[in-house]
């Protein structure tokens, strides 16, 4: 892959230390740590798959790495090793909010349906519109090219941004730009992305997050893409009311293909895979891990309760 060398031009012009920490060319990965599952694959996201370098954290302020295609990006920092990429998704909105001048005052911040609503709450202090969007970086293009999304991401460690007069970088994930945005962090805060997040959640609350993949057959998956609000009889989630079943996105009420059920403090949204007979459960509670567990059970049990009423 050639294009390890622009990290040594980058260096040798800013005059940065830049530090490439693997240089191999080789087309089975074999240098890769093994996956969760004892399989090479090349995924930033994973804490297994990014063993050696969060095994280096120490040695640098800031480090992170790419997929095969540097669509998306992983983060590491001394502190916390490797970053949740929704954690890193945070830091970046707040950050670009409020270094970029050059962007258009109402330059909206795009966020799939399942990314972390940490989003919302800093695109609400920082008066910036939000737009909540199906799942696929598609629905943030229009915005990137004229300018009125200033930032999309999503929680797969996909995102891009505009460029700092306003005008569009790209309309496509980016891992490299938004590991050069870890250092600009750095290098403008003196602090690493991971100790923002934390000022971040000082303020405006800690999150907790996850997605739990589960089995299912053909049928009952068939049953998850064409859910309707109808089908959710619960009137409470987590104790509280639930406030919103969304079966179509904010942004644009284009079918998110699933659906999301909303309370306050927390949420889940249910969708089914669009490779394998599973379904993807994401969970965000922001009362404790307690509460996100409790949310977890009570999805589960709805989803039991949708298929049991759809006969599979």
């Amino acid at each position: 892959f050639k294009g390890i060398g622009v990290w040594d031009a980058i260096g040798q012009r800013y005059g940065i230390a830049l530090e490439v920490v693997n240089r191999e060319i080789d087309p089975a990965f074999s240098f890769m740590n093994l996956d969760h599952d004892g399989k090479i694959r090349m995924d930033c996201s994973s804490p297994y798959a990014m063993a050696g370098l969060i095994h280096r954290k120490d040695r640098f302020d800031v480090s992170f790495a790419n997929d095969a295609d540097a669509d998306r990006h992983g983060i590491v920092t001394p502190r916390q090793g490797l970053m949740n990429s929704n954690h890193f998704l945070a830091v970046a909105v707040d950050y670009l909010c409020k270094n970029r001048p050059g962007w258009r005052r109402d330059a909206g911040i795009g966020k799939t349906i399942v990314s972390t609503s940490m989003i919302d709450r800093i695109a609400a202090s920082l008066d910036r519109p939000l737009m909540e969007t199906p799942v696929g970086f598609k629905w943030f293009v229009r915005g990137l090219l004229d300018g009125s999304c200033g930032f999309g991401g999503e929680e797969s460690a996909g995102a891009s941004f505009l460029r700092k007069d306003g005008r569009p970088w790209t309309t496509d994930k980016d891992g490299l730009v938004m590991d050069l945005l870890a250092c600009e962090i750095m290098a403008k805060t003196g602090k690493d992305p991971a100790q923002i997040y934390g000022e971040l959640e000082d303020r405006l609350g800690a999150s907790f997050y996850t997605r739990v993949d589960t089995a299912v057959t053909a049928e009952q998956k068939a049953v998850l893409k064409k859910l309707s609000p109808e089908m959710i009889t619960a009137t409470h989630l987590g104790g509280k009311p639930i406030t919103g079943i969304l079966t179509r996105a904010p942004a644009n009420n284009a079918d998110i293909g699933g659906v999301k059920v909303v309370s306050p403090g927390g949420w889940f949204a249910m969708r089914p895979s669009g490779t394998e007979d599973v379904f993807k459960l994401y969970v965000e509670s922001f009362q404790g891990e307690e509460h996100r567990r409790e949310l977890e059970k009570e999805a589960m049990l709805m989803a039991k309760q949708i298929f049991a009423a759809a006969g599979v």
